[in-house]
């Protein structure tokens, strides 16, 4: 059995990586998008400060764009080093998408944003433009791939456990790639990144206008980012709905997470608006509640009804009772692949197959198992209920803060009078953070809500971890850690720099316009000498 330590540190690294990763991907979904949408401006209109948006913003996208591979090279790389039961275990399904995601990442993304990049005295405009448009859809095609595999985990369609291999087999390529919960997460995760992208080019739009440098570029820029930002916000917070719709009949159990929710009441059911859920005495300390909300979010009805966590773990013990002889066979199978009585035993309790497989960490010994250990099993269905309840919250209301935040921006940038509102432009740069905090919040929301499962209800998180030791773990970590931060570091440095520097623009001077200079004895003073800013 794997030491439970080592399956934590391996979690940890995993999560660690994938969360550093994380705060690179949506930037580089949202920017590629805006971009392209800057860039058509500029080829339809020929207005050249639509082209210095374009070559500014593209630098900054160049920079996250380098890093973001940087980070992502070793994720796909865990799967072989600390996670190989996983990785032989459902290798055949998982394998194809991140083949694809691999080809998409570093052929036709990596080759089309050199091009972008190098290619504006060499391409002609139509041309360079349908280069940054394939640059956009190769790097939210890349974040599909992604997400199939990942909806793989959170909902497995299209595939089947074969008791000879021992392993899952893909069965239909059209259900893995269209699944509810691979659809809803990708344009869900896509127009997330969307948000980001605005609230990042608002942000340093921002900063210019508060300087009074850039000033055209600036104020293109912010209204672009914010009218954009405003549709995008809308369009997460309607998908980030039908997540929960999907999760209501595909993960009974992070929905019940995510609402604190022990026990069903009458519909219609109250939403617990704040909550201190207690997992160990499965009640909430303390709740304040908005009357008949949760039936009306998640069920779009007033007469639904969700499930509990109380239910949801009786529901669990069923399970694993009828798992048991399902392992029990494939240990049979194991030893003879041809034994008729122990594959007729398989199919007729494969469908829990995975709940067999997790009461297995409190009994190697399934014929020995005891009531105990079942409902021991059953308890560790649920995810961590605290974590899930409050990420998720924070992830609706950094939501419904960008929402407000894109409304004020719209409405003044359309005035005009954006430059004006020194409180707005001094907001905004404190928004930066906000979304990539959403994002976050959200990645812990969907894997922390998966939990225990790495398929969820086929592979337990605890089978799946290879045999390292704690000091190889321990030291692993460390330095992915330490790895990572440096890449923050760099990430940020280059960021500010660049934006420090400023674009390079042909029709905006870089600084607010001049003052007329005074002459004396008919020679103009030197701007120097009135205190004009020359740092452009």
């Amino acid at each position: 059995m794997i030491n439970g330590t080592v399956v934590d540190l391996s979690r940890i690294q995993f999560a660690a990586t994938a969360l550093y990763h994380f705060l690179f991907v949506p930037l580089t979904l949202g920017l590629s998008f805006l971009l392209a949408a800057m860039e058509t401006v500029y080829v339809t209109t020929g207005r050249s400060i639509y082209k210095d948006m374009a070559q500014f913003w593209g630098k900054l996208l160049m920079i996250n764009f380098a890093l973001g591979v940087a980070t992502g090279l070793t994720m796909e790389f865990q799967f072989g080093t600390n996670w190989s039961f996983y990785s032989s275990f459902v290798g055949d399904i998982f394998g194809a998408p991140l083949a694809i995601e691999g080809l998409m990442a570093f052929f036709m993304e990596s080759t089309f944003i050199g091009l972008m990049v190098f290619g504006w005295e060499r391409l002609s405009k139509g041309q360079h433009l349908a280069v940054t448009w394939l640059v956009a859809l190769g790097s939210n095609l890349s974040a599909l791939w992604i997400l199939v595999a990942n909806g793989f985990m959170q909902d497995p369609v299209g595939a089947a456990f074969d008791p000879v291999t021992m392993r899952m087999q893909l069965t239909s390529f059209p259900k893995l790639i269209f699944s509810p919960d691979v659809q809803s997460k990708f344009v869900h995760t896509s127009i997330a990144g969307y948000v980001t992208a605005a609230i990042f080019v608002t942000g340093v739009s921002a900063f210019y206008m508060l300087r009074r440098r850039h000033m055209a570029l600036a104020k293109r820029s912010f209204r672009m980012a914010a009218l954009f930002g405003v549709l995008a916000t809308m369009g997460v917070i309607t998908l980030g709905d039908a997540l929960g719709f999907v999760a209501a009949s595909v993960q009974p159990t992070k929905l019940a997470a995510m609402e604190g929710l022990w026990k069903a009441e009458a519909a219609p059911m109250p939403f617990n608006l704040i909550a201190f859920p207690d997992q160990a005495k499965h009640e909430n300390r303390f709740e304040v509640q908005l009357p008949d909300l949760l039936s009306l979010l998640v069920t779009h009805s007033l007469t639904g009804r969700v499930r509990g966590i109380d239910a949801l773990e009786g529901q669990a013990e069923r399970k694993i009772e009828n798992g048991i002889p399902a392992v029990q066979a494939l240990e049979a199978l194991s030893r003879d692949p041809k034994d008729a009585a122990a594959l007729a035993q398989f199919d007729a309790h494969r469908s829990d197959l995975g709940y067999g497989f997790l009461v297995q960490r409190y009994a190697p010994d399934l014929s020995k198992v005891t009531p105990a250990q079942v409902s021991e099993a059953a308890r560790d269905s649920i995810p961590p209920v605290a974590a899930v309840f409050w990420s998720f919250r924070l992830m609706v209301a950094f939501g419904l803060l960008m929402l407000a935040f894109f409304g004020l921006a719209a409405l003044y940038t359309l005035r005009n009078s954006v430059q004006e509102q020194t409180w707005l432009l001094k907001a905004a740069l404190w928004m930066i953070p906000v979304p990539f905090l959403a994002d976050e919040a959200g990645w812990l929301v969907a894997e922390l809500g998966r939990q225990p499962w790495t398929v969820f209800g086929v592979l337990p998180t605890w089978m799946s971890a290879s045999t390292h030791s704690v000091t190889y773990m321990a030291f692993s970590l460390i330095g992915f850690i330490a790895l990572y931060s440096i890449f923050i570091v760099i990430e940020m440095y280059l960021m500010v720099r660049a934006i420090r520097v400023g674009p390079s623009e042909h029709g905006d001077p870089g600084v607010h316009p001049a003052q007329p200079r005074p002459v004396l004895v008919g020679r103009p003073v030197p701007a120097a000498a009135h205190g004009t800013r020359l740092e452009d």
